[in-house]
């Protein structure tokens, strides 16, 4: 995907209400429309599956629960000004035989319930992938209470898609069996669907917070340095690890787990047998965790190609740089200024260079002695899209060295990012924190100026009438970028 210029960038706030078998949740999203940002979250465990498995009905305190959530949701939607409100009801109501009734007494609220069908379900939580990863290539799976869905997910599209009545809450039946009776059922249905077909040996992209809590235990058998959930890495090997782990430590040790719900913890055992049988079924080599899902899904399915085609990294950056700058942005002119002196970099890093400069100006009202720190954290724990962990510890490297944080402050980050790389992200912020200094953090001064790498050289060229921006301050750090290039510094007064 190239480093284009985001073309539509206009504020809207959209919103989707989720009505899941285990939860009722609202989201409330602010922002461009390639990548919104979310700014309300709320669930209600309403539970509207748990009665199916005994008289295949939502339970009148369940259905009461849930409607009342969704009375509050209608309301705050209104008040919050929603210009796109979607409310999808997924497998509980589906399969309910008072679905239809739940259905329209939500409607007595003022609420438009699409049911998705199983095929529907499966396709938005492929596209909620794409959303986030665009160049995903393998079948999306998405666990939640009443159902598991398969989407296979390429060249920006979704193909395949289908549902399985594998839900956490119908899981624990399924195992008392034994394990190899529960793969066996599990290969059964799945073959009865054409499942996996020409798509085994692909990558697994995980959805559902079944998935992430899994994963947020595997972050903490690993000690992982920067524990994000959303694109961690979980090696085929990882299985093995996970399935022990939720076989040897109790609930409370699960539940004690950083950001680890009750909920999620009671069945964490049931969705790491569920992964085992589907990595030995499919013959997956890796999976990846996708933080963005049937939601975000719903959200792009509604963007024109245009849209869905901007870079959602990129378009984040410049939204958010935008918000928090002193002045008029001007984040791409600064990659551009610099971008001679990275000219063989890898495309995936350039990116992430780019993101860095349009961030550049992002931490200017912190305090003065936090704002390395503060460039850190957001690139660490922003809510990106479309970066993996590796391009998050870049683009934290770049805006830590950018608002000039000491290198030995940088927080250590195991071997997630090969040193050489880490050392050239220190370059960009270096390059960048000239840039600003030198323009004074707007844009025209970059026009009457250049920087170059001339035979060991590295060469700030100042044109005529713009003499005066050299001074000590600049000189510094220029000198300081050309120590981290290996090369000698040179101020040129055209």
């Amino acid at each position: 995907m190239g480093l284009q210029r985001s073309s539509r960038q206009a504020v809207h706030r959209s919103a989707v209400i989720d009505i899941g078998s285990n939860s009722v949740r609202l989201v409330v999203y602010e922002g461009p429309a390639r990548a919104p940002a979310v700014i309300f979250n709320e669930k209600v465990a309403a539970g509207l599956g748990r009665g199916l498995a005994a008289d295949g009905r939502i339970a009148d305190e369940d259905a009461a629960r849930g409607l009342m959530a969704l009375r509050r949701y209608a309301l705050l939607a209104r008040h919050m000004e929603v210009d796109n409100l979607q409310c999808v009801a997924t497998a509980a109501v589906r399969d309910a035989v008072n679905g239809p009734d739940f259905i329209a007494r939500a409607a007595d609220a003022g609420l438009n319930i699409r049911l998705l069908s199983g095929e529907e379900e499966a396709a938005a939580a492929g596209y909620g992938v794409l959303a986030a990863i665009p160049d995903a290539h393998g079948i999306a799976v998405d666990l939640g209470g009443g159902s598991l869905e398969l989407a296979e997910v390429a060249n920006g599209e979704v193909g395949r898609c289908a549902s399985f009545p594998l839900g956490v809450l119908r899981l624990p039946a399924l195992r008392i069996a034994g394990p190899q009776l529960f793969e066996r059922a599990v290969r059964k249905m799945l073959k009865a669907a054409g499942w996996p077909g020409k798509l085994s040996g692909l990558p697994l992209y995980l959805v559902g917070g079944s998935w992430r809590a899994l994963s947020r235990l595997d972050l903490e058998l690993t000690h992982d340095p920067l524990a994000v959930l959303d694109q961690h890495h979980l090696p085929r090997t990882a299985l093995r690890r996970l399935v022990r782990a939720t076989k040897r430590l109790s609930f409370e040790e699960i539940r004690a787990i950083p950001g680890m719900a009750s909920n999620r913890a009671a069945s964490l055992p049931d969705a790491a047998a569920l992964l085992a049988a589907l990595v030995n079924i499919i013959d997956v080599p890796e999976m990846t965790v996708s933080s963005s899902g049937l939601r975000e899904g719903l959200l792009y399915q509604s963007l024109d190609a245009e849209t869905r085609a901007q870079d959602p990294l990129i378009v984040a950056a410049e939204f958010e740089g935008r918000r928090l700058a002193r002045f008029a942005p001007h984040g791409r002119a600064i990659a551009d200024w610099i971008a001679p002196l990275f000219a063989s970099e890898a495309h995936t890093d350039s990116r992430v260079r780019l993101a860095a400069s349009l961030l550049s100006d992002v931490a200017w009202s912190a305090n003065p002695d936090f704002r390395a720190e503060r460039g850190t954290e957001i690139g660490l724990h922003g809510n990106w899209r479309g970066i993996d962990i590796p391009g998050r510890v870049l683009l934290a490297r770049a805006l830590h060295a950018g608002f000039g944080g000491a290198d030995g402050d940088f927080p250590a980050m195991g071997e997630l990012v090969a040193p050489e790389r880490l050392e050239r992200a220190r370059q960009w912020g270096l390059a960048i924190r000239l840039a600003q200094r030198l323009t004074g953090g707007v844009e025209a001064p970059l026009r009457a100026s250049s920087i170059a790498r001339i035979e060991g050289k590295l060469v700030l060229s100042l044109a005529s009438g713009w003499h005066d921006l050299a001074g000590e301050s600049v000189e510094r750090r220029l000198r300081s970028l050309a120590h981290a290039l290996g090369a000698k510094a040179e101020l040129v007064l055209l």
